[in-house]
């Protein structure tokens, strides 16, 4: 007889997703929930920018949506005080950037400290901050890709999780090498937060643990199911 009783199904991870833009990301992971491949709540999105287009899909997906503009505020820190105090009546247990436009203040990130994830279009350490496509093309590097990193201090500098690489064309632009690396951004962080919601990654001491293992330069890097 198995006296083992079966473990409660875990409960959805509550998030709040940052957006600046079009929201593909965010419309990937509002898929991967939807799907049952992700874990997830989104309780809100919100956007420094009202005219985002990713606040429709949010719209769209009955996801509660916020919008704290920037230009309304006379410094990054004010901003960034009222930023923190809106995530924070949402309670998630993660934040998460898709594509959010800001350099965020040291307090800011610390108070997120190992709960807040960022998804950087470029093999970081190479290229960080913005124009990584150009800069890509310019170096005529043969590789491109994307990183997925938790968000400290240091901008684009934080622990990597997992990178997806593509390669490059000699007849690509930056509209071409732009659409293969959302191709890999919609299947890599849906993914990552899913690692989240079942308690498989975390931080500590600035590392990043995989089930309690440190991670392995192997684990980081996106292998597509055989």
């Amino acid at each position: 007889m198995n006296d083992v009783s079966p473990q409660p199904p875990l409960a959805p991870l509550p998030i709040v997703v940052l957006i600046s833009g079009s929201g593909s990301n965010l419309q990937a992971i509002i898929d991967a929930i939807a799907s049952g491949q992700l874990n997830a709540e989104i309780r809100a999105v919100i956007s420094n920018r009202p005219d985002a287009y990713g606040l429709t899909r949010a719209r769209h997906a009955h996801i509660p949506v916020e919008i704290l503009n920037h230009q309304d505020f006379a410094s990054r820190e004010t901003f960034d005080q009222a930023l923190m105090d809106l995530i924070d009546s949402y309670q998630p247990k993660l934040v998460v950037l898709a594509g959010f436009m800001r350099i965020l203040t040291s307090n800011f990130v610390l108070h997120y400290s190992g709960k807040m994830l960022n998804i950087h279009p470029s093999l970081l350490p190479k290229y960080q901050g913005l124009n990584t496509h150009q800069q890509v093309l310019d170096a005529n590097d043969n590789e491109h890709g994307v990183s997925i990193h938790y968000v400290t201090p240091e901008l684009d500098g934080g622990p990597i999780i997992l990178q997806a690489k593509v390669p490059v064309f000699a007849d690509d632009d930056i509209d071409r090498l732009a659409q293969r690396i959302h191709q890999q951004e919609h299947i890599i962080y849906p993914l990552v937060i899913n690692w989240v919601a079942q308690g498989r990654i975390k931080l500590e001491n600035d590392k990043v643990l995989f089930d309690d293992k440190p991670l392995t330069a192997e684990q980081k890097l996106y292998k597509p199911p055989q």
